[in-house]
C-alpha cells in the first residue's frame, strides 16, 4: 500500500513526485564525502538520480575523488533502470570504506550520463554533505539515498516499504 507524501515546504521537493523510471539530472549543490577525517571527493559537477519514493542518489565525476581514494572491489548488483553495477572500496591510509561506492560503466540506454561517475553509500562514510549539510543515510542500508531538509518522504528502504 502507497503511503501518504507528506507535503514538501518553501524549497523542499517531495520524492513522490519523482518519476519512475528514475530521472538523472545534474546539480551544482556542493557534494563532499568524508572518510578517516579527510575530503576524498569535492565536486559541484554531480549528477542526481531521482526516483519515486527514493532520496536522492548523488554521482561524483570520478576525476574529483582524490586520487586513489576509489578502489575496485568485487561484486556486482543489477539496477532494471540502470544496469549492472561494479563496486569500488573508499579508501584513505587510515581507513577503508568496503564497497562504499559504485558504477554503472555500461548503463542502459537513457543512462549514459553515469559513466565515469560514482555514487557514495553515506551510511558506509564518515560523512557525505550538500552544500554543508550532513546528509542521513536512506534506511535500509540496500539504496543509497542521501537525505537532506530539501526533500521529504516518506522515504522506500525502511520496515514494510518493500511493496511501494
Amino acid at each position: 500500500m502507497r503511503p501518504t507524501p507528506l507535503p514538501p515546504g518553501p524549497g523542499q521537493e517531495s520524492v513522490w513526485d519523482y518519476p519512475r523510471p528514475p530521472r538523472v539530472e545534474p546539480s551544482t549543490e556542493l557534494v563532499e564525502v568524508l572518510l578517516g577525517g579527510l575530503v576524498v571527493a569535492r565536486s559541484t559537477h554531480t549528477l542526481r538520480v531521482l526516483e519515486t519514493s527514493h532520496p536522492p542518489t548523488y554521482y561524483l565525476p570520478a576525476a574529483d575523488f582524490v586520487e586513489g581514494a576509489l578502489r575496485p572491489a568485487s561484486g556486482h548488483t543489477y539496477c532494471e533502470w540502470k544496469g549492472q553495477a561494479s563496486y569500488a572500496d573508499v579508501v584513505v591510509a587510515s581507513t577503508t570504506a568496503s564497497r562504499a561506492a559504485w558504477t554503472y560503466p555500461h548503463p542502459i540506454n537513457g543512462f549514459e550520463a553515469l559513466v565515469d561517475h560514482y555514487a557514495v553509500m553515506p551510511g558506509l562514510v564518515d560523512a557525505c554533505l550538500v552544500d554543508g549539510e550532513v546528509v542521513v543515510a536512506q534506511e535500509g542500508g540496500f539504496y543509497g539515498g542521501w537525505i537532506t531538509s530539501r526533500v521529504v518522504g516518506p522515504f522506500k528502504g525502511g520496515p514494510d516499504s518493500r511493496g511501494w
